[in-house]
């Protein structure tokens, strides 16, 4: 996966993505297939449970069939429970949903009114997997046009177990609970689970409130995660609002706002007392054809723990297989933990200007191209997020020396009592990078 997303999709991949924005895609699709195979049933209950599932099927052109044991109830508010649900489209080899186990309940008002009516009582489904790539052709083949009903669940729904697989990322362990769903209604629910890309993996445990259930709706976003890698981890504690917007390059936020209160910590075999930080982001963030992508993107930093009181940048951010980030913006004070600079670029008060470039595996592991301006003074080098939050956790008993490879140049510089001018100088890291597709800085003469 690419995590270039700027080509334009095909018109059925288009109406497919718009189709599922106007819906909140995921849950109305499941909705929807279980409820027109309740319909089925309570209207035939006399019939065979693969003679009800293929005519729901055929309604939706998806094959469904369950291979466990069904159980329905008429009295008081009719019930229908299906294990072993298996959706796909007819002939494909891998299945668009599967659930260990579908519950729902609808009145009887609903039964009667032959798909008029869409309220529901409530929907339960036990180990769903969503197969979000099968899920993208299944819709590229419906008819366009025409607006998506959103049904009602007075008594709310739950998911557990859930998983979601994406091209080359997955959501597992998913929990979804919400006490209520209704048209142009304001939206709640609670969602927990573990995204995993690669060697990244992120628990989450968030609280969702939309204004309606639908496109165009404001949404917020709070709760608690925690990225790890083999080499770090970080707990964050967020807020995110957008827009929700469903347009041709992808689904996604419109004035998206992210701020989050966190702290980078290394690998347990490197002690130290961690980053703590606060980060804003701004931006306007799509996800299509597996990448999420936000341009422009506004990032402003407060730093503790050594890091700088304040920094403000702006780029872009592309998320695939591989991460790509670009910012430049400036640092304000020199932080006062770090090694003192000479002079005269301690003197000055101007601020530090630079520019920051990442391509590489999404853990951060690569390299990163930095260059760093100060007055006439410049920077250009790279370094590794891990092992530079390494040194700056030492700081107080290590080396003075930034693991950074580069060249500084610099009109002019004061050490221990001599001036220099028209210094150069080359700094090397001990592990310097294999192969990051960044060119390597100009040796110095």
């Amino acid at each position: 996966m690419s995590s270039e997303t700027a080509s334009a999709p095909g018109s059925g991949r288009r109406s497919g993505w718009r189709r599922w924005g106007r819906t909140i895609a995921i849950a109305a699709i499941v909705v929807l297939v279980v409820l027109a195979i309740a319909i089925g049933w309570v209207s035939r209950p006399a019939r065979l449970t693969a003679l009800v599932l293929d005519r729901a099927g055929s309604a939706l052109d998806l094959q469904i069939i369950a291979t466990g044991t069904a159980e329905y109830r008429l009295r008081g508010t009719p019930m229908l429970t299906v294990r072993g649900l298996d959706v796909r489209q007819p002939g494909a080899d891998a299945p668009l949903l599967t659930a260990d186990r579908a519950h729902l309940a609808l009145p009887w008002a609903t039964l009667w009114a032959g798909g008029k009516d869409l309220t529901i009582s409530r929907v339960e489904l036990d180990g769903p997997r969503l197969d979000l790539q099968a899920l993208q052709g299944w819709l590229a083949t419906r008819p366009a046009g025409g607006a998506q009903r959103i049904p009602t669940l007075t008594e709310g729904a739950q998911i557990v177990r859930g998983q979601l697989d994406g091209d080359g990322w997955s959501v597992d362990r998913i929990n979804i609970s919400t006490v209520q769903l209704a048209p142009a209604k304001p939206f709640a629910a609670r969602l927990g689970g573990r995204f995993l890309h690669g060697t990244t993996t992120a628990p989450f445990d968030l609280q969702l409130a939309l204004t309606h259930p639908g496109i165009d709706a404001g949404m917020g976003l709070a709760g608690i995660a925690n990225i790890r890698s083999p080499q770090w981890w970080m707990p964050i504690t967020l807020q995110l609002s957008g827009v929700l917007r469903d347009d041709d390059d992808g689904m996604g936020l419109d004035r998206a706002r992210l701020g989050g209160d966190m702290r980078w910590l290394n690998d347990p075999a490197v002690p130290g007392p961690g980053l703590t930080f606060a980060t804003g982001v701004a931006g306007r963030m799509r996800y299509r054809d597996g990448g999420l992508q936000i341009a422009p993107l506004g990032v402003s930093l407060r730093g503790q723990d050594g890091l700088p009181e304040r920094g403000d940048a702006s780029g872009s951010l592309a998320l695939g297989d591989t991460l790509a980030l670009s910012l430049h913006g400036e640092i304000g004070d020199w932080p006062t933990a770090w090694p003192a600079l000479p002079t005269p670029l301690g003197d000055s008060h101007s601020p530090l200007l630079f520019a920051l470039d990442y391509a590489g595996t999404p853990d951060l592991g690569n390299e990163a191209h930095l260059d760093l301006r100060r007055d006439a003074t410049r920077f250009d080098g790279y370094f590794r997020v891990p092992r530079l939050s390494a040194w700056l956790d030492q700081l107080a008993t290590g080396t003075p020396l930034p693991p950074m490879r580069g060249t500084l140049e610099t009109p002019r510089l004061e050490i221990a009592g001599a001036t220099l001018t028209g210094v150069r100088l080359q700094m090397d890291d001990d592990e310097p990078d294999t192969g990051t597709g960044l060119p390597a800085p100009e040796p110095a003469n």
